[in-house]
């Protein structure tokens, strides 16, 4: 591959991969005390409002950037930086109304969103959510333009100054709300009041960094495609795209109102309805952290690849998609099955919860961890197949894989012995479809496809010791020592996984030299692990 190409991937990759990282343990500071203060109904009630603005999020944002990253990075390697201009006021513009419509349904139709979802008490969340939406395309239209051009850093800063904000302004109106009204629907309200404010911040951060950017773009004097052409192709583009993204997204808010109904149908009453919900929410929660030190490398990804097939660089191209798929293994594997074999502690520490509530949190958690690994697989096949130029097909992929998960949770959850356990083993078996329609379907239709499984195997094996000696740790503290903090069962467990995985994955060679190299401070990293 390219030095230069490369170079910009895994550097991007990382400095998105470390704004990831201080935004999760920021967010476990905001979403754990949180579900303590407003209990598993509240936090239900806020992943409902979060869930509905998410199906919003990806009609409005989801295809857009990639397709502003795709053909700004394709006119930045041409040197048509006037082009790159029209594709920038080109997307904003369609953001502008996107964001407008989105924020209007969620804020004047919140109530009956709420009842759609079999929550009606989550009405207050919802309303509150709605202005962030226009706000966040507004972010998006400034971030597809810098990572057209290989500049992950204002992204990472706003993601870090985003989360910063919603944990302040969400928990004290969370607080003072609850303080104030006794209600549990308003003060779910307040903490989800935190997540529009920080996109206005965010916001007022991009916009700033994108005036001095778009000040220094060199100036060019060549023919540029009209604005409704841009537009057609911006939107032939971000369509599929879209569609597949607020698809899944969409159908995921389906499964909550499926299983919330059959729940409700075996004759639970609603609060213990609610309660259910909030504890799987809470393991989504955890679920979606790891998931979501994917999206640096899908993100980056997408230009890198678009750029080098332009010049030409097939091979280089392929080099890159393997690459990631090293990095995504080095992420997602550990990961998957750490919280697969270690559910029960990890659950009892962040959920907080003991008795029934965490032998139900700790097989929800085991079905999700299990899940981590395929829907790694499920993005990064996603974005390699968008930036070969084949957007549509994985559309269609998700859908299949939607549509079979709809149907094993409404089966699965309508069995009293079951019932709950029936969405976590839903999502395993969507996102094992999905990836496998996936890598068939890259086979058939990219002339270099980059060999995704080969380069997960050594991460996976690395991954298998490390879970063995983890649960092992944690057996012998809580049977042996008997233990019963649970900050120790996670921890040091969670310690011993981590020393356990990198000898491991050192030793199998799961990340290569070259691959270090490319990082920053890479040759120093190599040292330390002795790569050659």
């Amino acid at each position: 591959m390219s030095d230069k190409k490369a170079q910009n991937f895994l550097q991007g990759t990382a400095l998105l991969a470390m704004a990831n990282a201080i935004v999760k343990v920021i967010g476990a500071v905001y979403k754990i005390p949180l579900n303590a203060i407003i209990g598993e109904q509240g936090f239900g009630y806020f992943n409902t409002a979060y869930e509905i603005y998410s199906v919003l999020l990806m009609i409005s944002t989801a295809g857009l950037p990639v397709a502003m990253s795709r053909m700004i990075s394709e006119a930045s390697a041409q040197g048509r930086y006037a082009q790159v201009r029209r594709i920038y006021h080109t997307a904003h513009t369609i953001f502008l109304g996107l964001g407008i419509a989105g924020s209007l349904l969620m804020t004047v139709f919140c109530r009956q969103l709420a009842a759609f979802q079999n929550q009606p008490d989550a009405w207050a969340a919802i309303g509150c959510l709605g202005p962030s939406m226009l706000l966040i395309c507004v972010m998006s239209s400034f971030r597809g333009f810098f990572q057209g051009q290989s500049d992950m850093l204002p992204t990472s800063v706003s993601q870090v100054i985003e989360a910063s904000v919603k944990l302040i302004v969400g928990m004290v109106a969370a607080i003072a709300l609850l303080k104030l009204t006794a209600s549990v629907p308003l003060a779910a309200g307040g903490a989800i009041l935190g997540v529009t404010v920080s996109c206005l911040v965010s916001v007022i951060y991009l916009y700033n960094c994108f005036r001095k950017a778009y000040k220094i773009l060199p100036v060019t004097d060549e023919n540029v495609t009209s604005f409704g052409a841009t537009a057609r192709l911006l939107l032939a583009i971000a369509v599929p795209i879209t569609i597949g993204s607020a698809g899944l997204q969409l159908l995921t808010m389906l499964e909550t109102k499926v299983y919330m109904g059959q729940l409700l149908g075996l004759g639970y009453a609603q609060e213990e309805a609610d309660t259910m919900r909030g504890i799987y929410s809470m393991t989504q929660t955890i679920f979606n952290m790891p998931c979501s030190f994917i999206y640096p490398i899908t993100i980056p990804i997408i230009p890198a690849i678009t750029a080098q097939l332009t010049l030409g660089e097939h091979r280089n191209a392929q080099a890159t998609g393997e690459s990631a798929a090293r990095v995504t293994g080095l992420i997602c594997m550990p990961c998957a099955l750490g919280l697969a074999v270690l559910a029960e502690p990890v659950t009892a520490l962040l959920g907080g919860y003991e008795g029934e509530k965490l032998a139900l949190a700790t097989q929800l958690m085991t079905f999700l961890g299990i899940s981590i690994i395929f829907n790694a697989i499920v993005l990064l096949t996603n974005a390699m197949m968008q930036a070969h130029g084949h957007p549509t097909i994985p559309v269609i992929n998700v859908f299949v894989g939607g549509l079979a998960k709809l149907a094993i949770i409404f089966l699965l959850t309508g069995n009293p012995a079951i019932n709950i356990l029936g969405a976590p083993v839903g999502t395993v078996c969507c996102y094992l479809i999905i990836s496998i329609l996936n890598l068939i379907s890259m086979r058939r239709v990219i002339s270099h496809p980059p060999a995704v499984i080969r380069n997960l195997i050594r991460p996976f094996v690395a991954a298998c010791i490390m879970g063995v000696c983890a649960w092992s740790a944690w057996w012998v503290l809580k049977t042996i020592a008997g233990i019963s903090s649970s900050l120790i069962l996670c921890a040091l467990p969670v310690m011993v996984g981590v020393v356990v995985y990198v000898i491991a994955a050192v030793s199998l060679r799961a990340i290569t030299r070259e691959d270090c190299l490319l990082l920053p401070k890479g040759e120093k990293i190599a040292k330390i692990l002795h790569l050659r």
